[in-house]
């Protein structure tokens, strides 16, 4: 042979390849690697129950791929066998950074730089790998962009089991961490799943939800979840949950920050998903003050832009106003003039909570150029409350002597 012509490689066999893949996986700096066979989700069941009692709120894309989960084969034609990742997010520091007036949080996740890019990128090497030890095999990489229940197929695959909190917990990492899942359609070695449900009677992250969105242990109504409410929720926030809300502008820990097995869980060392570009706490004058250029300049390409300009001032309205952060009053007052309904109806609530003749006077000035309904409404509901509640009869009267 000659020697310019490498030697053909030896197949490897199941075994040697999975085992391979792992070592590849954890050298690409996935903390967790696990190995299922691609069959319909245990919980497929639970799945439908769930979208069947509305708990999905406005995401109607889970009802709309609902079919789509009952079997990898959607998502890769032929798929054989799930290979389960898991990276580690948790920051050096622990738990969230506390706010102060001002300030609003963000969830430990969307601290760093987006995660869809930093596991694509390492999930398209996994991919390469496999096909050099593997060629002609099908293999498909996947991070929250394809109908798969994720957490059944990692307890399937031995990462851990689901707690009460209805996420992934494993007895190492805790809660802190991103799944993602290659897709393949070769045989490969299977773990055992995990089977033992290490929560116990413990139910911290039941009590600490501040606006109560566990319907019961395991079952999670997202219409009620500050993460659901910050993010995918794209109307106005109802007004009995935004008190709940706290200082959170983008995603919440408070379910993960109270859970046992996250009270030792290590670090990560993944540095991208650490770096604090955006910053645990934010500025929230700062963030109200922000035009649509300004903020596509600051956050795209973090994971803060998928709540987009209205959604994420909106929230920074409401965190003021749970704050009554007086200080916040002209910013809020300028805010009233926003192009974006959502922003005006927030800062009116806002101002509301805050009260003071300055906040009160805005509104009243507002109140007369407002021409979209629901801001008007949230407007005399605001001007209502910073009058006191002993006035609220009688203004609601006068109210309604105007014809809108």
């Amino acid at each position: 042979m000659p020697a310019s012509v490498s030697p053909p490689q030896r197949a490897l066999n199941i075994v040697e390849l999975t085992s391979r893949l792992r070592q590849r996986a954890q050298d690409l700096g996935f903390d967790l690697c696990g190995v299922c066979p691609a069959l319909t989700p245990g919980g497929l069941h639970r799945f439908a129950k769930w979208l069947d009692a509305g708990y999905a709120g406005e995401m109607k894309f889970l009802d709309e791929l609902a079919h789509a989960h009952e079997t990898p084969g959607y998502v890769l034609d032929g798929a054989r066998s799930l290979v389960i990742l898991a990276m580690n997010y948790n920051p050096s520091r622990g738990s969230s950074i506390a706010a102060q007036a001002g300030e609003g949080r963000v969830a430990n996740y969307a601290v760093g730089a987006d995660y869809h890019d930093v596991i694509h990128d390492r999930l398209k090497q996994l991919r390469d790998w496999l096909h050099e030890h593997a060629p002609g095999a099908a293999v498909r990489g996947v991070v929250d962009s394809a109908p798969l229940m994720e957490r059944e197929f990692a307890q399937l695959a031995g990462l851990g089991w689901i707690g009460k909190n209805t996420l992934l917990l494993n007895r190492r990492l805790g809660s802190w961490f991103f799944l993602a899942v290659l897709l393949t359609d070769l045989e490969l070695q299977y773990d055992a799943p995990t089977e033992v449900d290490h929560c116990g009677t413990c139910t911290a992250c039941l009590e600490a939800c501040p606006t109560d969105a566990f319907v019961a242990p395991y079952v999670l109504d997202a219409r009620k979840c500050i993460s659901y409410l910050t993010i995918e929720h794209r109307s106005t926030i109802p007004v009995e949950l935004r008190s709940g809300m706290e200082d959170w502008i983008f995603g919440c820990d408070v379910c993960q920050e109270v859970c046992p097995w996250n009270n030792h869980a290590p670090a990560s060392r993944e540095d991208t998903l650490r770096l604090e570009r955006t910053g645990a706490t934010s500025d929230l004058c700062e963030l109200l003050q922000l035009s649509e250029v300004e903020f596509r300049e600051r956050f795209r390409g973090t994971p803060l832009w998928r709540a987009k300009r209205r959604g994420l001032l909106r929230n920074a309205a409401i965190v003021l106003g749970n704050q009554r952060h007086a200080a916040a009053v002209p910013v809020l007052t300028q805010a009233l003039d926003d192009e974006e309904p959502l922003i005006r109806a927030a800062a009116a609530w806002a101002l509301g909570q805050i009260g003071g003749q300055s906040a009160l006077q805005a509104l009243r000035n507002r109140r007369h150029v407002e021409t979209t309904k629901d801001v008007r409404g949230e407007i005399k509901a605001a001007i209502a409350q910073g009058n006191g509640e002993a006035s609220f009869t009688a203004f609601t009267k006068e109210q309604s002597s105007e014809n809108d």
